[in-house]
């Protein structure tokens, strides 16, 4: 499970886009919220849009690997595609905030990567999502007072990224996916290929 966190802004959503184009073995955990779409946004393409009530009872009945609440709304993970991504091989591909990647990480430390994406000032970040304009600005002045917080957490991520150019940083998150990937612990069947080199030695 490949966490990329950051503040609003900073880029984790631009780069979990490339990276799920360009890498046909990751796939994407789509979160289910209780706030309503912004312009263009997809529901079960960008997240599953679903009340307070339904959010309430997946969180009850254990149906979400974690969940937080943001801006007055709540965000969470579906428990059963997750699974079957895993069970199938394939990696899945997480953005979420910083209390999300607390709980992933007390449930299956051994099977998380974590990244936090700095911006490169906090000027650049007000400005990308001043012109991204899909909040007013008092949503706008909530963000940049919630990024202290965010950022307050980067030290708790197993790698940090700073995107101060996307290609940059995007050449260093697929680094990173490409050296988890070649863990030992990560690699099936290894033993028993190495196992058989020795036995042909």
């Amino acid at each position: 499970m490949l966490v990329l966190s950051s503040p609003s802004g900073a880029g984790k959503t631009t780069l979990s886009r490339r990276l799920l184009q360009d890498d046909r073995d990751i796939d994407l955990s789509i979160s289910v919220t209780t706030r309503t779409p912004r312009p263009g946004e997809i529901d079960g393409s960008d997240y599953h849009f679903i009340d307070v009530g339904k959010f309430d009872a997946m969180a009850k009945n254990d149906e979400l690997l974690e969940w937080a609440e943001v801006f007055g709304n709540r965000y969470g993970t579906p428990r059963a595609p997750v699974l079957a991504s895993l069970k199938a091989g394939r990696d899945v591909l997480f953005d979420i905030d910083w209390q999300g990647t607390q709980q992933l990480r007390e449930k299956a430390r051994d099977d998380t990567a974590s990244i936090f994406v700095l911006p490169p000032s906090m000027a650049e970040l007000e400005r990308r999502l001043s012109m991204r304009a899909q909040d007013d600005a008092q949503v706008i002045r909530q963000r940049m007072a919630k990024a202290g917080d965010e950022l307050s957490h980067w030290a708790e991520y197993d790698y940090v990224v700073l995107n101060d150019s996307l290609d940059r940083a995007f050449a260093d998150v697929k680094t990173i996916l490409a050296a988890e990937r070649l863990k030992r612990a990560r690699q099936p069947g290894l033993s028993q290929f190495v196992r058989g080199l020795v036995g042909k030695a």
